[in-house]
This record gives C-alpha cells, sequence and structure tokens, in this order.
C-alpha cells in the first residue's frame, strides 16, 4: 500500500517537474495600469490583456498575460500595490501609466513615480513596455474610442495587435520560447 501511494508521489513529482520546465512561472506579462488597461467599458476577454493573451497563445506562447488594470489609478497607487500585482517570476510588464494624475492634482508626481516603477521591476530583471495615452488616442482617434477616454473592444483588439510584436520580443516568443520549451505546442512551428 505505501509503495503504492510512494510511487504516485514520486510520478507527481516528475509530472511537476516537467510541468515547471514547459511552463515556467517567470514565463509572465502582467498588464498594470488605470482604466484603459482594465477595458473600462468592455468585458474581461474583450480588455486589451486578454486579447493580447490570445494573440500570444496563436503563436505558441505558454505565458500567462495578467490584468492588473484599476480603473481610476494614480502612478502613485500603481506603485504602492506594484509588489502585489507584478509576482516574482513575470518576466515583461506593460505599464500604462493614464492620465489620472493629472486629474486628481497630481501630475508633478507623475514622472517620479514613474521612474521608481521602473527602477523596481528592472532592478527584478522584469522588461518594461510603456504604454502612453499618445498610443491609446490614435486608436480611439481612428474611430474606435468609446467615450472620448477609452476604446471600444475594436480598440483594444488593435492595441493589443500593436503591442503584440513587442511583447513577443519582450517575452521569448516564438524564437527564442521554443528554445527555452515556453511553447504550447513544440510540434508547430
Amino acid at each position: 500500500m505505501t509503495i503504492g501511494v510512494l510511487s504516485i508521489l514520486r510520478a507527481s513529482l516528475v509530472f511537476a517537474t516537467v510541468a515547471a520546465v514547459a511552463y515556467p512561472a517567470d514565463a509572465q506579462v502582467v498588464c498594470l495600469g488605470a482604466s484603459n488597461t482594465a477595458g473600462k467599458g468592455v468585458s474581461q476577454q474583450e480588455a486589451y490583456p486578454a486579447q493580447l493573451e490570445i494573440m500570444l497563445r496563436a503563436r505558441h506562447y505558454a505565458g500567462g498575460v495578467a490584468n492588473a488594470g484599476v480603473s481610476g489609478d494614480t502612478t502613485w497607487g500603481m506603485l504602492n500595490r506594484l509588489e502585489n500585482a507584478v509576482p516574482i517570476g513575470t518576466r515583461v510588464v506593460i505599464l500604462q501609466p493614464g492620465g489620472n494624475d493629472e486629474r486628481h492634482g497630481a501630475a508633478s508626481w507623475r514622472d517620479a513615480n514613474i521612474s521608481q516603477i521602473v527602477e523596481r521591476l528592472r532592478a527584478r530583471q522584469v522588461g518594461v513596455i510603456m504604454l502612453e495615452n499618445q498610443s491609446i488616442g490614435a486608436i480611439r482617434r481612428q474611430g474606435y474610442g468609446s467615450d472620448g477616454q477609452h476604446l471600444t473592444a475594436e480598440g483594444y483588439r488593435l492595441l493589443a495587435a500593436q503591442l503584440l510584436p513587442q511583447v513577443a520580443a519582450a517575452a521569448g516568443a516564438p524564437r527564442a520560447a521554443r528554445k527555452a520549451g515556453w511553447l504550447l505546442n513544440t510540434s508547430r512551428s
């Protein structure tokens, strides 16, 4: 009886080790930001982080994309929740500081807060991709805005597509990912 339990435990340990190699915890992307990251006005599945994950998986990237967007958040709020929002093992953060600092009278602190966020992430060897309001505004001006500040579902899809090459390269998908074993299905190329 104990031999059977030990065999099961040993097999589980081997499986867990293989799973850890195939899907490393550090193969992660976190989208940290305000309402345009949270996907204000659309469902969670239509927000750009979810759409980006679908696009990365289509390129055989096995890591997940976490949505750490909070509507109305400021760069000070992002700085204060950074450790909880960006877990150990994160490879890439897309930082969308938004425009709430100005609305809350804290615009003078924006650059310093962004610098601290980037500095802390780089100290942890996390790549940072900046997503400023100009990129979102350009998509909104193409007719994909919902309320003058936020995007429609199609606008968020376009934003995800715009970010895809940068994120794929920073996260190691697909060529570098193939070498590291971070692919969902290594039989396809």
